[in-house]
Formats: C-alpha cells, structure tokens, sequence
C-alpha cells in the first residue's frame, strides 16, 4: 500500500488504519461518533493527502479543461474554485473533481500569459483520470501530476478559522466560499489556503509540499487543543459527507451514472461549449430521466447499506442503495440511492429491502 507522509503521525495516534483506493488510511482515532461531533461542533482535521493533484496550464490548458470537465471553467477567476465532473461520451462519470484557478504569478503557472488550473481528483482514480484527461488533450496543454509531492489537510468545522488564524497572516474570514489564497502557513511558504471542504460544516483546505506535512499537522494540533480539535478519520468524513448530500465517487456516482440523474444538473453547462459527452446529455434531457438520485430517511434504528433494494409502497423493486449510515448529527438512518423517476418527489413512501425484513423510509431533500 501507498502512505501520506502522515503515515507515521497516525501510527502514533494508534490510528486504525485501513486500505483505501490503494493507501493506507486512518479509518478512526477515538470513535466515529466523537469525530463527527467534533466537527460540528468545534473542528477536525484530515489527512487527505491521498487525493490527486495535476497541473494543467499554457495555450491550451483552458480549451482543455473546458472540454474535459461538464461545468464551465471560462467563468472562473484568479483565486476562484469550482466543483465539477469528468463525463463519459455515453453519459457516465469517471470522476468529480475540483477545478482550481491559479494565479497568473504562482510558481505551477510558470506566469504564463494563459489560464493555469489545479485539478483535485479522487485517490482511487488519479491513474485513470490522468490517462483519460490526456487521452484528450489535442489542445497543446502542459500537464504535470503533483499528488507524490503533495500534502492535503482539511481543517473543517466552526471554529477552524479562529484555529487557524495564529498560524498565518493571510486573513482567512476574508475568503469567500469556493475561493483560495496563497501563503505561509505554520512557518511554511506557499500553503494554498481554500475555503472548500467536503463536510458540510465550513473549514478550509491546505495543500503544501509533503515534506513539511508533520511539521504542519503538529502545529494545527497545537493551536487546536483549546478548542477541542479532533483528528477525524475516513469514517467521520463519509458520515459527515453523508448527512450534507455529497456524493462518494464509487457509490453515489460512477461510470455508468449521469451528472443528470445524480442531481449535478447545476455543474453541467448544457448551454455552453461543447465537452465530452454533451450530447449525450442534451438527449438524455430532452427523452426524460429514468431513474433520479434521491436522499432518504428511514423510520428504523438500522442504517442501510449499499446495494440493498428500495422497493415502492407495493413491493415493488423501484431501486437501489448507493449509500447508508446512522447520522450521527441527526440520531437515525438515512441514506441515497438511485430510483425510478416519479418516486424521487420529497415525501414519497419508500420501503428498504434487508431480505427477510423491509424497513419504513421517505424520501427527503437532499
């Protein structure tokens, strides 16, 4: 298995540490419930440093981009980040992502004259998405992976902010949502500072050269003490992600998923230039989607899993599960999944097929 350069860091948390997308991960340091708590109530910090990272910049890199990626990159500016997907001719995904707009002066843009963009994808597809972005690029764009050398942390939670500040002199209140900055922090120069997050509960994101990952961690550990900062491990991070309605790459959406049918409409310009898959996707609109992502509650104490059934009020097998925890936020089940279009309305009864036994659910706002 592959490591962050935290690895070390958890070990000596006693971390549990499992195998995921390829690496070796902390699953929970205390208990799932308490770091989840943590970060809606004060803050947690992950190690995310298994994510991938590719520099795409020159005369093509904006053409590029724009053709790979279903949302509309024209529209971002210096400073400015977006979350987007890669689409398949046929309608799928290969990945979602985020799309970073670096400045013009920044050491990865080389100050090129031309837009530069950070691509942030996920660790079990950094392989495959390098190959499939590269696959398309008859733009001339330069194209360089930095996920070996990079390190990711994630400081998400209310008091994040007040957590961070004493480490850097960048006044991070003053980024807006979605947007990033450069500068030091912690002693360390070049940190890009991004108010992003896959939580739900605020926070922000540092990316870094790796060689300065513990150096880093420490520091926010320190300074977060008196505020009850947490390490939050992969199980927090998908209960929390879970109860905000993000989708999990793998789950929620894959290959064979639409941006339409999952709900992603909002990030694919169907009005803009032309990208991979659009047509698809303009006839997949026009006919009418057959099945539509939904969010539901269950009226049991058991959480649903993957892959369990969702059935009408008659029985009938109208779905599927993609997704399922107890919410620790909210104090019962809840889940996603895939169901025939006309059932996905909020408060249509649904039923959960275990096997031997169904349970209670309503479909809820996602």
């Amino acid at each position: 298995m592959q490591t962050t350069p935290l690895n070390d860091t958890h070990r000596h948390l006693e971390a549990k540490l499992v195998n995921f997308a390829g690496f070796e991960m902390p699953l929970v340091y205390s208990s799932l419930k308490e770091e989840h708590h943590a970060v809606r109530e004060a803050a947690g910090i992950f190690d995310v440093s298994h994510m991938g990272e590719f520099i795409v910049r020159g005369a093509g890199a904006q053409d590029l981009v724009q053709y790979v990626t279903s949302n509309d990159v024209t529209k971002l500016v210096e400073g400015q980040a977006q979350y987007s997907c890669l689409p398949r001719p046929e309608g799928g995904i290969v990945d979602d992502l985020l799309v970073y707009r670096l400045p013009a002066n920044s050491r990865m843009s080389k100050n090129s004259e031309h837009p530069s963009y950070m691509l942030v994808v996920n660790a079990s597809n950094i392989q495959k998405d390098w190959d499939w972005i590269s696959s398309h690029n008859t733009f001339g764009a330069e194209m360089l992976d930095i996920s070996d050398h990079t390190a990711l942390l994630a400081v998400q939670g209310p008091k994040a902010t007040e957590i961070l500040e004493p480490l850097t002199d960048v006044d991070l209140a003053a980024i807006p949502y979605y947007h990033f900055v450069r500068g030091s922090l912690a002693g360390v120069d070049n940190v890009l500072i991004s108010a992003t997050g896959y939580t739900g509960a605020g926070g922000f994101e540092l990316y870094f050269d790796g060689d300065h990952a513990a150096k880093v961690w420490k520091a926010i550990m320190d300074a977060g003490k008196p505020h009850g900062l947490k390490p939050a491990g992969l199980g927090a991070r998908d209960t929390l992600r879970l109860e905000k309605g993000y989708c999990l790459y793998g789950n929620d959406i894959n290959d064979t998923t639409s941006p339409l049918e999952a709900g992603l409409g909002w990030i694919t310009k169907l009005n803009g230039d032309d990208f991979v898959g659009k047509d698809f996707l303009l006839r997949q609109k026009e006919a009418g989607l057959q099945r539509r992502l939904i969010a539901f509650r269950v009226h049991d104490r058991r959480a649903p899993r993957q892959g369990y059934a969702i059935l009408n009020e008659a029985g009938e097998n109208i779905g599927e599960v993609t997704s399922g925890t107890h919410a620790p936020s909210l104090d019962y089940p809840l889940g996603m999944g895939y169901v025939a279009t006309g059932y996905h309305k909020t408060g249509t009864k649904i039923q959960i097929d275990l096997g031997r036994k169904t349970m209670e659910a309503e479909v809820v706002k996602l």
